[in-house]
Formats: structure tokens, sequence, C-alpha cells
């Protein structure tokens, strides 16, 4: 029976080249002259989290912007990232914590499912961890839930892996 399972991954190589080239760019900036503004990768468990430091909201605009611009090139995409609240730092700086989402999570891997079912396409979805396995009788059927998925599903990155026949 023909199987493919529904991740949402990043390349995490590729975000470290990410931040430091954000970082190598934000020092050479005249406008960040004497600041202490940089990003900083921190793994807590399983989560990634990128930090954001600055002077002040202005400037952590800028570096996130840097930033995404940079992870952009690296095709990882920006929507994997949850930004956290802007919390204040040591003196007057600021700082921001973007978690890297990976995986999918529970409540959307249910949304995907009861999507698939809604769909009355002839294949069923069955959640298996942070991914969703598509199984159907007929290849055509699953590249419909393909288009279904990436049509519907707009709030994070989703790719298609492990296509069996």
């Amino acid at each position: 029976m023909p199987s493919f399972d529904i991740v949402s991954e990043v390349n995490k190589v590729e975000v470290k080249n990410a931040v430091e080239q954000c970082n190598k760019e934000v020092t050479n900036r005249f406008d960040f002259k004497g600041s202490d503004s940089r990003v900083e990768i921190q793994e807590q468990g399983d989560d990634t989290i990128l930090m954001v430091f600055a002077d002040d909201n202005f400037k952590l605009g800028q570096v996130k912007d840097v930033l995404t611009g940079k992870l952009t090139k690296r095709a990882v995409d920006v929507r994997s990232l949850d930004p956290g609240t802007v919390e204040k730092a040591a003196g007057d700086t600021v700082k921001q914590a973007l978690k890297l989402r990976n995986g999918i999570e529970q409540e959307l891997a249910k949304k995907i499912v009861k999507m698939i079912k809604d769909s009355k396409l002839k294949a069923t979805g069955s959640i298996q961890g942070d991914t969703v396995r598509v199984s159907g009788a007929k290849k055509d059927n699953l590249q419909e839930v393909i288009t279904l998925m990436k049509r519907q599903v707009t709030e994070v990155p989703l790719q298609f892996k492990n296509f069996r026949d």
C-alpha cells in the first residue's frame, strides 16, 4: 500500500550558517558600530532557540530582518520561527527568543488527519509522534492529498518524505 510521511523539519546546519552570516554582517555594518547586537543559538533539550540581542527595539527589528534574509537565502522557511516576547536584558539592552519549530504539533496533526478524512479522498492519515503518515490505495490519491496540504496548511512549512509505492 503506497504511503508517505508529512513532516515539518528544519535543516540545523543551514540555520547555524545563517546565524554566523547574520552575526558577521551585523558586526561589519556601520549602523551597528559600538552596539552589542548579535544572535546566539541555544540548545534546550530537543528545542533549538535563536536568541536575538540588541540595544533597543529598533535595532532588534533590524537584526531580525538580517537574520530572516540570511535564513531565506539558505532555503530555511521563516514560518518555522516561533517568536517569543521582547524582554529586557542586562542594562538597557533587549532580547527576544525565536524558537525553531521542529515536528508537527499535536493540534495541527489532528487538523491534518481531519482534513484528509473530510476531503473524501481514498486515503487515511495516522499520527505517529511528530509526523503524520498518509496511506492510500493508489499513488494518485496520495498526490491529491499532497496538493490539498500545500493549499490548506499555511501556518507551518510542511515536507513530504518517505514516499513508498
